[in-house]
């Protein structure tokens, strides 16, 4: 017996997914929103590619015997490492390096694009996801980065999220330096301390000041009884990071500032770090941005290896349920941050730098959740093919529906007509062209409005006036000359609310 064909299993690899028409359509209207906001801001789009070579990844440098930890690489045909993207910023990092003299300085671009990452997959965790960026390379100034949160909120609100539903949190890197400074002096173990401190801080939302002050003395006990070692500090050295932690004013961003250069301004970073929040926060409020849209919240820890000053996160405050009732907790749709030293690599120069990045697929899953997504875009008009030996006439009328600015297409499977009035509505075609050889003959068109159906459906006999209203136009006989108008028309009353007229 000869060997069967083999056969590969259609599977999709873990992590990844696959996304339609109504997913994409979505996410591009969600981008384009936010691109135009960040190019009336003045940012410039850019593509750079998907490949980088793996050592212009700077911090995800992969190791040497593991060329694929963190990331997805293969080795070129001269054997060197290339690796997919891991983010939007190191591929801009070598590119703003590779073509600095030619830049205006500073230079100002947005990017949109996937990324992929060489990490465990999750629910809600997946191996490729898109980002929304935008940087401005060359421009040490704290308002730069004030000019970052700004653009945020203004991005957040033109994507829907409304005033009051997010907040930008806005802290330096230098502040915790200072801290780190007064608390934990450099030593043997100074490095391991310094670390188990800023995770601490880092769990704050999540345990509270009292499980944050446990984990800085001895350790904690969780619910399940696993034991954390702490960070083993004094009793006065626990007080001073509560006094950090506190310091925040939920209604002036001036008192933040003041209390915090109470807590950390005696040392030389916290005074940096003072000085730098001083200018953000004067250059947030020439821009308008208030206390509900941002403030300076201390205890942000990120990229401890990546940012060097302002750091900064989106975090959504929107209250929904699942489908179980419990509340989703959204938080960061974003962030970002001053990383000076990423473009200096390449150059051996200082090139400061500064950005921030949406996360498209979890800020769309958000504004779903709140009823604030993009509607599900219609599909095509289909014209369906009731006659085969009038294939040219079918395609005559889509090439003149598509003229007049309506997408459709010519059904071409080999189905009946019930079968392709299924085929329509599941592309969420709004209507369907149907002319048979009676039509042909009078020199007219039906037009069958399938949304109107949908809604009659809704009804139930709840309201017959209007049932009978929508009747009446669900299936519509024009003639031949008046396709687009007549096609337009059930589009119109496609998109028309229940109760009224179009």
């Amino acid at each position: 017996m000869a060997d069967e064909a083999f056969r590969p299993k259609a599977r999709r690899p873990r992590g990844l997914i696959d996304r339609r028409g109504a997913m994409l359509s979505a996410e591009r209207a969600l981008v384009a929103k936010i691109g135009a906001v960040y190019e009336a801001w003045g940012f410039e789009p850019l593509e750079t590619s998907a490949f980088e070579y793996a050592d212009a990844l700077g911090k995800f440098l992969p190791d040497q015997d593991r060329p694929n930890e963190g990331v997805f690489a293969l080795q070129d045909d001269d054997e060197q490492w290339m690796a997919l993207r891991y983010d939007l910023t190191a591929p801009l990092a070598r590119f703003a390096a590779e073509n600095y003299d030619q830049l205006p300085k500073p230079y100002r671009r947005w990017q949109s694009g996937p990324v992929w990452r060489n990490e465990k997959p999750g629910p809600g965790r997946f191996r490729q996801f898109v980002q929304c960026d935008a940087d401005t390379v060359g421009s040490a100034s704290p308002a730069a980065d004030a000019e970052m949160i700004a653009m945020a909120c203004a991005a957040l609100e033109a994507a829907g999220v409304p005033r009051g539903q997010y907040v930008l949190k806005a802290s330096t890197r230098r502040l915790l330096d200072g801290l780190l400074e007064r608390i934990a002096p450099p030593g043997a173990d100074a490095v391991q301390t310094r670390l188990t401190i800023l995770r601490a801080i880092d769990k704050l939302d999540r345990l509270g000041v009292e499980g944050v002050r446990q984990l800085l003395g001895e350790g904690r006990k969780d619910e399940s009884g696993d034991f954390t070692k702490g960070a083993g500090l004094a009793a006065d050295a626990i007080a001073q990071v509560e006094a950090f932690l506190l310091a925040r004013d939920p209604d002036s961003r001036a008192t933040t500032i003041e209390n915090l250069a109470k807590s950390v301004g005696d040392s030389q970073a916290g005074a940096a770090g003072i000085a730098e929040l001083l200018e953000i926060d004067a250059a947030l409020s020439g821009l308008g941005v208030g206390q509900d849209q941002a403030i300076i919240d201390p205890t942000i820890v990120r990229g401890l290896e990546y940012y060097t000053g302002a750091v900064f996160e989106a975090e959504l405050l929107i209250e929904a349920k699942d489908e179980k009732g419990k509340p989703i907790r959204f938080g960061s749709v974003g962030g970002g941050g001053r990383y000076d030293d990423l473009v200096s690599r390449f150059r051996g120069e200082a090139i400061p730098a500064t950005g921030f990045s949406v996360g498209v697929s979890r800020l769309l899953a958000a504004l779903e959740a709140i009823g604030q997504g993009a509607a599900e875009p219609f599909g095509p008009v289909i014209v369906l093919a009731m006659d085969k030996s009038a294939t040219a006439e079918y395609f005559a009328m889509a090439a003149e529906l598509r003229n007049a600015g309506v997408a459709a297409e010519v059904y071409l499977g080999a189905a009946g007509m019930k079968a392709q009035l299924k085929y329509a509505d599941k592309r969420r075609a709004p209507a369907a062209v149907i002319v048979g050889s009676d039509e042909m003959a009078a020199g007219t068109i039906t037009v069958k409005n399938l949304i109107l159906g949908e809604k009659m459906a809704e009804l139930a006999g709840d309201d017959r006036e209007e049932w009978n209203r929508l009747r009446a136009q669900v299936q519509v006989t024009a003639p031949r000359a008046e396709l687009a108008t007549t096609v337009k028309a059930a589009i119109a009353a496609a998109k028309t609310p229940l109760g009224e007229s179009s």
